[in-house]
């Protein structure tokens, strides 16, 4: 059975292993029984280590739930599941010449997958439009980013794609190929395109302040956020961009994509957390945890 999203099945890697003298054969068996595997195993270290202290920080610190940071926390929650139910079942996939773990929980695993990619990737639809909204309306859009609001939000983009995909997918496995594609990651991508954009274009209209100091400041600041913006929605096209298999792939350029969309996981906790002054200072205190005279 094959893996919708991600290739894997109860046929494996579907690399003969016998009565194949080819080098580039038993090259890829290599790669795939062991180096593969291994690189699996690094980035889900990595990407469990950076979101499980993103979610520690925010929860140990009252202060630090804004609106902004409930959607980071809900960003890195997503993750951390996708890292647990995707990454090391892909990884036994590619080690071994069969899928040992029964159609089953093949399908459970797919699910999973399938409903914390949507809860990842809309997240960050909704951390752009939080974004847009605090810059371009900062005053009106007061009422709208609230606390409730953005669980309301969270949980919408949880609960609608778990009772979404109940149905069997293997039995329109083409047209679902092409659905999951549009709506979890081309529609996504124009919409925070266009929210990143219209950001972009209000701050660098907004006057700049007097004095030449002063400029230069405000300046420096808006080149920060542009290239910003721009690492964001790169890191989010190209990384995401791995997971689709609209046109064939050979063995080598699957195993590239997967590690590139795994390493999504792994980028998201230093885009969208670490990066900040308030981020760096919470976790300092947490490991520092000094004590009171």
């Amino acid at each position: 059975m094959e893996n919708l999203m991600l290739g894997i099945g109860a046929e494996g890697n579907g690399i003969e292993y016998s009565n194949n003298p080819d080098p580039l054969i038993l090259m890829l068996v290599f790669l795939l029984s062991s180096q593969v595997p291994v690189i699996f195993g690094v980035i889900a270290i990595l990407g469990f280590i950076g979101n499980a202290l993103v979610v520690v920080v925010v929860v140990a610190n009252q202060q630090m739930r804004s609106t902004t940071n409930l959607l980071i926390i809900n960003l890195a929650l997503a993750d951390l599941l996708f890292i647990v139910f995707c990454v090391p079942f892909t990884a036994s996939d590619y080690a071994l010449p069969f899928w040992p773990f029964g159609e089953v929980w093949c399908k459970i695993v797919q699910y999973l997958v399938i409903v914390t990619a949507y809860a990842s990737v809309y997240t960050l639809v909704l951390m752009s439009l939080d974004r847009y909204l605090a810059v371009v309306h900062p005053f009106t859009s007061k009422s709208i980013r609230t606390k409730a609001n953005t669980f309301w939000a969270i949980a919408v983009t949880w609960v609608f794609y778990s009772s979404f995909f109940h149905v069997d997918v293997y039995l329109f496995s083409s047209i679902f190929r092409y659905t999951f594609f549009a709506t979890s990651y081309a529609i996504p991508l124009l919409l925070i395109c266009a929210l990143y954009i219209s950001m972009l274009l209000r701050l660098w209209k907004k006057e700049a302040p007097v004095g030449r100091a002063s400029a230069e400041i405000q300046r420096g600041k808006k080149l920060r956020v542009t290239r910003m913006v721009c690492i964001v929605v790169g890191s989010f096209a190209l990384c995401c961009l791995a997971l689709f298999e609209i046109t064939p792939f050979t063995v080598m350029i699957q195993i590239s994509s997967h590690i590139l969309a795994y390493m999504s996981s792994c980028v998201n906790p230093f885009l969208y957390a670490f990066i900040s002054d308030n981020f760096r200072k919470a976790f300092r205190k947490i490991v520092y945890c000094p004590r009171k005279d």
